[in-house]
Parts: structure tokens; sequence; C-alpha cells
């Protein structure tokens, strides 16, 4: 089954030289089922949300988790449960 996933981030974009430039879905076992570049600040758009579509998920899927990804800091450490309903 394929799913979107709409996810907003909150930032401190400053510009070119500083921004959230993408995030992905893990499975519970870190496994990368979808990824959406961001590809470019959005320094007056705080929060913001952006989708990503034909994300196909393991039968029996019920939960993902997103972890965001800075340009200069790279992968956040954080990583965020999303409980799935059918």
């Amino acid at each position: 089954m394929d799913w979107r996933l709409d996810v907003t981030l909150e930032h401190p974009d400053t510009g070119w030289d500083h921004y959230a430039d993408g995030w992905e879905i893990l499975d519970a076992g870190g496994n990368r089922l979808g990824y959406r570049e961001l590809v470019h600040p959005h320094v007056n758009e705080q929060p913001f949300t952006r989708s990503l579509g034909n994300v196909m998920l393991p039968d029996g899927t019920r939960e993902v988790f997103i972890r965001a990804r800075c340009s200069v800091d790279g992968w956040a450490s954080e990583m965020f449960r999303v409980e799935l309903q059918p």
C-alpha cells in the first residue's frame, strides 16, 4: 500500500548557508522507507510543511519514524515516532 506523509519542520534557517535540507522516513529497524529533499531555505516560512507521496510501506507497518537533516549539522539525533492509522 502506498502512503502520503505530510511532515512539518521548524528549523532556524538563516539562508543558503544553513537550512533544513531534508527529512527521511524510517521503520523501527532504522531502514529508510522514503526521503524528501528540501532544495531551498525557508527563512520566512517557519514552521513549514512538505509532503512525500507514493511511500511504499511493508505490510503490517504500524509506525514510522521521521528524522530531519540540516545542511550544517547533518542528521538530527532526535526522531519522531508516527503511529499509522489504516
